[in-house]
């Protein structure tokens, strides 16, 4: 398996969605069926466990047959990243073991945190990454994102990144993330490996020219994001601003109006999965957002759609 801290990884990681059928339970056929599609979109890497792909309603067992399931299916086509985020820290590094002893190429990390008023102090958030670190030997992305209300200062990042030995990797959703970006790899200089963005590449061009080499979005449709990176990285800026001009309607009305959703309704309409449903308290998106998230989807023939057909 390819050293991701010595070979820089860069491009497309989308987040796999996690199947269920209508009835709530996992669709595991439906689960191999997702990551292949996603390669055949010819994705860089894939992440599976994140918050797209409905971490919090999912069980620790549930959790830990998907991680076998994902890693034994990809068989090594492409890194696979296994999200391991939880608040305790004795969680995550059980997690961490168990994902590296079944082939994870890269862990991917929240900040440790249980609703607004329960976040640990800077202190606490180190000693957390490092806990995990210490017990594994591939890197670790930082997911820096509004969700877990925690603050994740520039000067912390750049230090957890000198100090702590597999963490090198950042996925930037904050606000303003292209500055956050510029002020990191400033901050951090070569210890800052993999600088990504995410939020289905809504704030992409302004985050790779703030120097990230690679998006982290959904699953939905990586074979014309995937285009925008590596024309970018190739220096042809022109055709990059082209392409995520071309994306961009499908992009707003991902991020902005379906959510997590949207992946699964255009792998069910395309035939890679049997259900869209998202489990309990999640609800299914309205009519009126399908039908224009199926016009736009259509408009660009992204693969997704016909993949199983």
């Amino acid at each position: 398996m390819t050293d991701l801290k010595t070979t820089p990884l860069t491009g497309i990681l989308p987040v796999a969605p996690t199947p269920f059928f209508e009835d709530g339970a996992l669709d595991l056929e439906g689960m191999k069926n997702t990551l292949d599609c996603l390669i055949d979109q010819g994705v860089d890497a894939i992440c599976i466990l994140a918050n797209y792909s409905e971490q919090f309603v999912l069980s620790d067992e549930e959790r830990r047959v998907l991680t076998k399931l994902c890693l034994e299916h990809v068989a090594g086509r492409v890194p696979v990243i296994v999200t391991i985020s939880h608040f305790s820290t004795q969680v995550a590094i059980e997690r961490a073991t168990h994902a590296q002893s079944l082939g994870a190429a890269m862990l991917m990390m929240m900040p440790p945190y249980h609703g607004v008023g329960l976040v640990p102090a800077a202190d606490g958030i180190f000693e957390h990454f490092a806990a995990v670190s210490d017990a594994i030997s591939i890197p670790i992305m930082i997911q820096d994102a509004p969700l877990s209300g925690v603050t994740l200062p520039v000067p912390l990042l750049a230090k957890m990144a000198g100090e702590i030995e597999n963490v090198c990797y950042f996925k930037m959703e904050t606000p303003f993330a292209a500055d956050k970006l510029e002020a990191l790899i400033a901050a951090g200089g070569s210890d800052i490996i993999g600088p990504f963005d995410g939020e289905e590449a809504v704030t992409l061009l302004a985050d790779l020219d703030a120097g990230a080499t690679g998006t982290m979005t959904s699953g939905m449709f990586a074979d014309k994001i995937r285009p925008i990176v590596s024309q970018y990285l190739a220096g042809d800026k022109a055709a990059a601003l082209a392409q995520w001009q071309l994306c961009l309607p499908l992009i707003n009305h991902e991020n902005r109006q379906c959510g997590l959703r949207a992946c699964k309704v255009i792998y069910k309409e395309g035939g890679v999965i049997a259900s869209d449903h998202v489990r309990h308290p999640l609800k299914p998106m309205t009519p009126r957002t399908r039908t224009r998230l199926l016009e736009l989807a259509r408009d660009l023939d992204i693969m997704a759609l016909r993949w199983g057909k």
